[in-house]
């Protein structure tokens, strides 16, 4: 049975990388204007092309890792990668506009993948262990602070100015430091997970559904997650503060539509709102380039946070319910397929920017793909009795 310690240093875990992920979004003015770093468009999304491509390497191999040597050596791999992740960003600051800021920041992003990763796969792994009897329940309370840490951020980052946004990266090091340090000092003990997935060599066309439906989300959430601070800033005129207020009630309301999901369940079915979120995201996207001022974009953000909320979740909880004799290695599977989405909405915004296809075009473009969503989730639920989970 685990102790206090061990479930500390799994939730606080999760919080960590909550802010851990976000903290780069979080200050992209300050590595894009003339007085930080000086990124340009491409540079700054070329930023999260090695930790996206990190993030689908751990995800993917985490598993079998697991089977082999346990879950600890993966928790650990996690938290120490997304402290060095932390201690690069702080060391690149006195670099400011040299050349050898953006290799520490690239090295920063692609330990940040890694240790995304690895201590997502661990602590999703962990908590149903810890609980079992809860342990829906308990895998909403762990999402809920990994999406407390991605709202947090921005505010920290707006609250400490600009210039000063490596106070972020330097505490959270500080953080994971302590939660490395508690994490070793205990058995951390859990079963290796089954392989049961080494006999299937073709994937049934229903479970190609759900990796389209990751991918498509990973790029959704990215040009609102990765692109809010450079489009509300950049190109519409909101100050830094008030463009990263937009991005963190993105990542809030993310966090307060998958607890809504949860408790919702009770009444609704979340296969019956599993189609109807991609909706709210169609809309957003729609309004996004139509909507001015600070109000009118926290208010668009919000509506798109909730239309993100419970898709990932309710993904990968479909698919384990549907496929159960791939469930060991579908959720590390879908998060690495998302990821990928991810890298594609990162590093591919400025390229289309160059040939005159800005923000401002992709936001209502995306449309298609949130609707595109709302097909996949009506046909993957069509017929079936599907719980899910909502965390």
């Amino acid at each position: 049975m685990a102790n206090r310690i061990e479930i500390g240093a799994v939730y606080l875990g999760g919080l960590a990388q909550g802010l851990a992920l976000v903290a780069v979004p979080a200050a992209a003015s300050a590595l894009t204007s003339r007085a930080g770093y000086g990124l340009s468009a491409a540079q700054y999304g070329m930023l999260f092309a090695p930790m996206a491509a990190a993030a689908v390497v751990a995800s993917a191999v985490a598993g079998d890792v697991a089977a082999r040597w346990g879950m600890k050596p993966i928790l650990l791999l996690g938290l120490a990668l997304d402290f060095a992740a932390m201690a690069l960003l702080v060391a690149s600051r006195p670099l400011q506009g040299q050349a050898a800021a953006y290799g520490v920041l690239l090295a920063a992003m692609a330990a940040l993948g890694g240790g995304f990763g690895a201590t997502l796969t661990a602590v999703n792994a962990y908590v149903p262990a810890f609980f079992p009897r809860r342990a829906e329940p308990a895998l909403t309370a762990l999402h809920t602070l990994l999406g407390a840490g991605t709202a947090l951020a921005p505010l920290l980052v707006a609250i400490l100015g600009g210039q000063r946004w490596t106070l972020l990266p330097l505490g959270v090091a500080a953080a994971l430091l302590a939660l490395l340090v508690a994490a070793t000092s205990q058995p951390m003990a859990l079963a290796a997970p089954r392989r049961g997935t080494k006999g299937h060599t073709r994937a049934p066309a229903r479970l190609w559904a759900f990796v389209a439906m990751a991918l498509i989300y990973g790029i959704c959430e990215t040009l609102l997650g990765n692109w809010a601070v450079p489009y509300w800033h950049g190109q519409r005129g909101l100050t830094a503060a008030a463009a990263g207020v937009v991005l963190a009630v993105f990542w809030a309301l993310v966090t307060v539509g998958r607890l809504g999901v949860a408790v919702a369940a009770r009444w609704l079915p979340p296969r019956r709102m599993y189609p109807v979120l991609p909706v709210l995201l169609l809309v957003a996207f729609a309004l996004i380039p139509r909507v001015g001022g600070s109000g009118g974009a926290i208010a668009v953000f919000a509506l798109a946070g909730l239309g993100c909320s419970a898709l990932l979740p309710l993904t990968i909880a479909f698919a384990e319910e549907q496929f159960p004799t791939l469930a060991e290695a579908l959720s590390g599977e879908l998060i690495a397929v998302y990821m990928i989405g991810y890298g594609l909405a990162s590093f591919g915004v400025a390229p289309l920017a160059a040939r005159g296809f800005g923000l401002g075009n992709i936001y209502p473009a995306a449309a298609i793909l949130a609707l595109a969503m709302a097909g996949l989730g009506f046909e993957l639920t069509r017929g079936r009795r599907s719980k899910g989970r909502a965390a």
